[in-house]
């Protein structure tokens, strides 16, 4: 091999650092943690555009890791990532996943200093049950109903969403499954809503997307993904989540993915870039 001479890197640019479990929240005695991944050279102080990412898992424990290899693509272009959790629908119904969620938005906000982060530059991601709860981040922002004490002061505005594959309407889905299906230990809606045939309902429309969309409303723009054979989530639920957000007047773009089903082949870098540069016409300009 030939001699080859570089000069070093006192940046650090191009390099990313990864802080495992960062405690942000520890509501009825559950802590809960974040992944994060940040680059390792400074922004100079404006503060890197944040990502707030929500891995799907039936709105039960997000298994934070999945993604990450995918995430630091955009992490190398000048992004905070950070990879949240949330209380199981099994131990804390609804609305507890989204409090969480909207928690460690605000610690992220609160330590925005340390964390390089540009708090007026955010974007929420998720997929499937995390789509729902990216999907209420931009619908939701500084609701009272989902706020808790945690870093009070704090907005949980975001200024984009993306939606992979979430479901939208999930009255209308538990509504269209059969009685004996409804109201089982199993039917994960049944356990989000709280195991209360009285309550259940209740808990639902309050995570419901579709009943925030109103046309006084003034929302992020709405980037919605999902493939066409999803067996989980139908396609019809992000194709009228869509119609009904322009309908509306809200910002909204919708990709479908032919053959895809849920996660998987759904996936390709083709995909990530369309997402990517969505987060980046909407973020990365300075506020």
């Amino acid at each position: 091999m030939a001699v080859i001479t570089l000069d070093h890197n006192p940046a650090h640019l191009g390099l990313l650092d990864l802080r495992a479990n960062i405690p942000f929240a520890c509501p009825d005695g559950e802590e809960l943690c974040l992944q994060l991944v940040k680059p390792q050279w400074s922004s100079g102080g404006n503060g890197f555009p944040l990502v707030l990412f929500i891995q799907g898992s039936g709105w039960q424990k997000p298994n934070q890791f999945w993604e990450i290899p995918q995430l630091c693509l955009l992490a190398m272009r000048g992004y905070v990532i950070a990879s949240v959790t949330h209380r199981s629908c099994h131990t804390a119904p609804a609305p507890a996943f989204l409090q969480d969620v909207k928690t460690a938005l605000r610690f992220l906000k609160a330590n925005a200093q340390e964390f390089d982060i540009d708090k007026n530059r955010v974007c929420a991601w998720g997929t499937s049950s995390g789509g729902n709860t990216s999907l209420l981040m931009g619908l939701t922002a500084d609701d009272p109903a989902f706020e808790t004490g945690d870093h009070a002061g704090e907005s949980t505005a975001v200024q984009a969403v993306v939606d992979c594959f979430g479901p939208t309407d999930l009255t209308g889905i538990f509504d269209t499954l059969p009685e004996e299906l409804r109201w089982h230990e199993h039917n994960l809606l049944f356990s989000l809503g709280g195991k209360d045939p009285r309550a259940c309902r209740e808990r639902l429309a309050l995570v419901n997307p579709a009943a925030y969309v109103r046309p006084d409303r003034r929302l992020p723009p709405f980037l919605l993904l999902h493939g066409d054979a999803d067996t989980m989530v139908p396609y019809e639920q992000s194709e009228s989540f869509y119609h009904l957000l322009t309908r509306n007047g809200c910002q909204a773009d919708l990709v479908r993915v032919k053959n895809a089903p849920h996660e998987d082949t759904f996936w390709s870098r083709e995909l990530l870039e369309i997402i990517f540069a969505f987060i980046e016409k909407n973020v990365q300009r300075e506020s």
